[in-house]
């Protein structure tokens, strides 16, 4: 510590509750607010737990990335996650998050990528062939539904979609992390409705996954294939995964992997239809490079259509705050920050800071052309550094050959709100209906 460096400044809370009432009244205002007022660094109190909000790239970049071994995912998110994903790859720290990592990157190379877009692009279509001329479609429904489909076809080998558990799973985890509910914020251990209704729930989706092992040690090896699913069961009977790690990374990538890939593709869907002049040229794009069915090679070539997405992603990041926690005293920005605070890293802010994006609340795709007089960490909506992902590869191709899909036989506009109402859960969800009408390609 240097011997200047002070705590960050932050508003008064209330005795016990702290700042929670105005982190629950509108998170998305108050991590603004906190950036006006005390700038990029500021720090609050939500029911005795000291925070920090950390909202400049630079800094980010020191969390997630220069100085990562200061900084681990902390109480926060491990007691809010335990119970789901607590042995996962996603809470997990040390030893037994690198080995896991170690075991799990495979299925996520390139190579093996490349062998799911046939299965993405089939899944799309079913979807398109389903609509009609002239049809109202709820973006978010069609795309949650598609993207699940591609995961369990893809990782699983079943259609997940058949399976309610799975559905109502994911609302009972979202109903249990919506900020905009006081409640959300007390422990899951207080029996609240929304907390009965999520330890039901999981246990229910539980019981799915150990069933989707069983059937899976029942096949012969040359049955199984090499999806993710055979890899950590292989894992298990080797024992190098205990059967809680299996059952917990089988819930965060059931969860995780379908959900932020389906918001991202419905905010993409809906800057699009806002912006008919960029639909258009993404359309072109795509009829240039795809000439037809939608390929792996073809995915590189559709850089405008990427550009979109990211700008996208930057507007409405789906993953839209980061947790970390101290684990020992650090010096941050020219702040004391002591081991044990939780640190808040929200791309929202981030995302919108006029500071590093001109015009902030404008879709413009053309931001990402080219190399950009900003810092790298001024978009992160995978998060960065050795943390980062696992599935971003995977959600990158999904997205492109998705819309590219939907763009080679339709166009669409916006018959709903412009700016739609939005819940701050586990994700950044919409709080009303994204409704497009469709139009066959003449």
């Amino acid at each position: 510590m240097s011997a200047d460096a002070s705590y960050p400044p932050g508003p008064d809370g209330v005795p016990v509750v702290g700042n929670t009432f105005a982190l629950s009244h509108d998170i998305f205002e108050f991590y603004e607010r906190l950036r006006e007022e005390y700038g990029p660094i500021a720090s609050y109190r939500v029911f005795g737990t000291d925070a920090c909000m950390v909202a400049h790239p630079d800094a980010v970049r020191r969390v997630l990335l220069d100085d990562h071994d200061a900084f681990v995912k902390g109480d926060v998110l491990t007691r809010n996650l335990e119970d789901a994903m607590g042995e996962g790859l996603f809470v997990t720290e040390g030893e037994q998050w690198r080995q896991q990592r170690t075991r799990v990157q495979p299925s996520f190379y390139r190579e093996r990528l490349n062998t799911y877009v046939p299965e993405m692009r089939t899944t799309a279509s079913e979807t398109v062939e389903e609509w009609r001329d002239g049809a109202v479609v709820e973006a978010n429904e069609a795309m949650t539904a598609t993207t699940m489909k591609v995961l369990g076809r893809t990782l699983f080998g079943v259609d997940v979609t058949d399976e309610p558990v799975v559905a109502d799973a994911s609302a009972a985890i979202l109903a249990r992390f919506d900020t905009s509910r006081f409640w959300s914020f007390l422990p899951d251990t207080v029996p609240t409705p929304t907390n009965r209704r999520y330890r039901r729930e999981l246990d229910r989706l539980r019981e799915f996954v150990d069933e989707l092992a069983a059937r899976r040690r029942a096949q012969s090896p040359a049955e199984r294939g090499d999806d993710l699913l055979s890899t950590l069961v292989g894992f298990v009977e080797a024992s190098d995964l205990s059967r809680e790690e299996f059952r917990d990374n089988m819930i965060t990538f059931l969860f995780a992997g379908h959900e932020t890939t389906a918001l991202g593709l419905t905010y993409a869907l809906l800057c699009l239809a806002r912006n008919p002049d960029e639909q258009t040229r993404l359309r072109e794009e795509v009829d240039s490079v795809c000439e037809g069915a939608v390929e792996a090679d073809h995915l590189p070539e559709l850089e405008r259509t990427g550009r979109a997405i990211d700008e996208a992603l930057r507007l409405y990041p789906p993953v839209y705050m980061f947790f970390r926690e101290a684990a020992r005293d650090v010096e941050l920005g020219g702040y004391e920050i002591p081991a044990g605070t939780t640190l808040v890293l929200p791309q929202w802010v981030v995302h919108r800071d006029a500071a590093w994006w001109d015009d902030p609340a404008t879709f413009r795709p053309e931001r990402f052309a080219g190399d950009a007089d900003r810092p790298e960490y001024a978009h992160f909506p995978f998060g960065g550094g050795p943390r980062h992902c696992i599935g971003m590869r995977f959600a990158r191709m999904e997205m492109k050959t998705v819309l590219a899909t939907i763009l080679r036989d339709y166009r669409f506009e916006l018959v709903s709100a412009a700016e739609p109402e939005l819940v701050a859960s586990s994700n950044l969800k919409p709080g009303e209906p994204i409704e497009l009408r469709i139009h066959e390609r003449g």
